[in-house]
């Protein structure tokens, strides 16, 4: 019995030193999601998929694609399919493809050579990614995995952008190619559906010279008032999370215009769910400018009811 304590203790410890070996952002997730998440009325909570949605378009029944057109500095190349019956997702299936037509969880090197420096692999970060998926029903709900911070971003975001075409009930594939430059424009994305505390979110991304040059990034209410100028809100959120919509929505916004990414945005501790959305929201519109296409996108954004 003693040496069984002795070997579980030493479990428990790998266990946590193989989580701490994640991005910041991963335990920023974890130390604030729970907290602001109910902040931002999301209204869901993740342990709880059953929730009743009260806004926003059933997904129609069909086969929903997404590819990358280009190979990564590594020869790998994002692939997602999700499939939908009885409006519900049944099945996701994300996952990366070499020229050669290997997946990135069949490679075994791969997979030790990750597993070493981060603690989790293609074999584990992907299914784990694909699964919650299917149970959440909701791409905002997907959680990161720690030590594989870019990969879940970028699920997240291309499980969005399918789940906006299931509920278009549009099966043209979606094409991506993410090394093509940012075409000059003004790229817009706004919320269809209020949350559960009355806001919606919306950014404006403008691209100059092949560069992001201004981004102008919100939430506003029925009455068209921005959370940014809500003192109460401010107030109240600050006192709980110690930080508000004045602080983190001016530093998410700087933040993209300078990195030029979302991989480059770190996640503002307290305001964690937020901070997700927006990474989120801005990799599809930079994924627009990629293509060129200035068409304002209109998210008819799921809203679970508050239990």
């Amino acid at each position: 019995m003693k040496y069984h304590k002795i070997f579980v203790s030493s479990l428990l410890s790998l266990s946590l030193l193989l989580s701490a070996c994640g991005n910041n952002d991963d335990n920023a997730k974890k130390n604030n999601n729970q907290e602001e998440q109910k902040d931002q009325g999301s209204g869901v909570d993740s342990k709880n998929v059953e929730n009743k949605v009260v806004a926003g378009s059933p997904l129609q029944d069909g086969t929903y694609s997404l590819t990358e057109t280009n190979y990564d500095e590594n020869g790998w190349r994002a692939t997602e399919r999700i499939t939908v019956k009885n409006g519900k997702i049944t099945k996701a299936d994300y996952n990366y493809i070499n020229e050669e037509g290997k997946l990135k969880t069949d490679d075994k090197d791969y997979q030790k050579n990750m597993s070493a420096k981060t603690g989790v692999g293609p074999q584990d970060y992907i299914p784990q990614l694909n699964k919650q998926l299917a149970k959440k029903q909701d791409a905002k709900q997907v959680e990161i995995v720690s030590g594989a911070t870019h990969s879940s971003e970028k699920f997240v975001n291309y499980s969005q952008q399918l789940i906006q075409k299931a509920q278009a009930g549009d099966t043209t594939e979606i094409q991506i190619d993410t090394s093509a430059p940012l075409k000059d424009g003004v790229y817009k994305l706004t919320e269809k559906n209020l949350d559960t505390n009355g806001w919606k979110t919306y950014i404006n991304m403008t691209v100059e010279g092949g560069r992001i040059t201004q981004v102008d990034y919100n939430n506003v209410n029925a009455d068209g008032k921005l959370k940014s100028e809500d003192e109460d809100y401010e107030k109240n959120m600050k006192d709980k999370s110690g930080v508000g919509p004045k602080e983190y929505i001016p530093q998410l916004s700087q933040a993209l215009v300078e990195s030029q990414n979302t991989e480059g945005i770190s996640v503002v501790s307290g305001a964690t769910h937020s901070s997700h959305l927006f990474k989120m929201y801005a990799a599809q519109l930079i994924n627009a400018a990629q293509r060129g296409d200035t068409t304002p996108i209109e998210v008819d954004n799921i809203v679970f009811a508050e239990e």
